[in-house]
């Protein structure tokens, strides 16, 4: 974690106390001091507003290429560099007003890899005029909207009766696209987030208690 506002990070050593299959293994004040000493990491979570006065942008990208994912845990009161985030790769941003219980699962769900869409990251992504939505074709949109939602290759080529050569071959071709863009989706994940951004997936709704 990387964080430097210690009740915080109390805090979330309280959240994660009961949790048998996450562990805070490491926290630090800045980037830098998080990788100074060695560490098996399968996440970093990150605050966006720290004191040393470096960038969103810069911390997501010195984490990354650790091969470390990002999560942004943020309070949220700077649109601008919640934007920046989400522009930067990470897999999600969340507000830390959200419940323990929301924290916990987002962070479950980005340590198995996975994108954590919360309405955070819908709003942050929605006011952002820098996104270069990309344009597709109703059969592209199909193929993303299935294969970015979990179905295989196979399922989609199934469902929309084409063969899987096809599919594969849309895939590259969107995936050609979000590149030109300046907007890479090399992995399903990747594509997820893009499908996400643009639209073609609905963000999930907050779950009511």
């Amino acid at each position: 974690m990387v964080d430097d506002h210690q009740f915080t990070i109390d805090g979330l050593q309280v959240r994660l106390a009961d949790c048998t299959d996450i562990e805070l293994v490491a926290h630090a004040s800045t980037v830098a001091d998080l990788f100074a000493e060695p560490a098996a990491l399968d996440l970093v979570v990150l605050d966006l507003r720290l004191r040393d006065g470096s960038s969103p942008t810069g911390n997501v990208e010195a984490i990354r290429q650790h091969g470390v994912p990002v999560l942004v845990l943020t309070s949220g009161e700077d649109p601008y560099l919640v934007r920046e985030a989400a522009r930067a790769g990470v897999l999600g941003v969340i507000r830390k007003s959200r419940s323990p219980e929301e924290i916990v699962d987002a962070i479950r769900a980005a340590v198995r890899g996975e994108v954590v869409p919360t309405t955070d990251w819908a709003a942050a992504i929605d006011g952002d005029p820098e996104i270069d939505l990309v344009d597709l074709s109703p059969q592209h949109r199909k193929v993303l909207e299935l294969y970015a939602a979990g179905e295989t290759a196979t399922r989609v080529a199934s469902d929309l009766k084409i063969s899987r050569e096809t599919v594969n071959d849309y895939l590259r071709r969107i995936r050609t696209k979000y590149a030109d863009a300046g907007r890479p989706a090399p992995t399903k994940s990747e594509l997820y987030k893009r499908a996400l951004e643009d639209g073609w997936l609905p963000f999930p709704r907050r779950r009511k208690k």
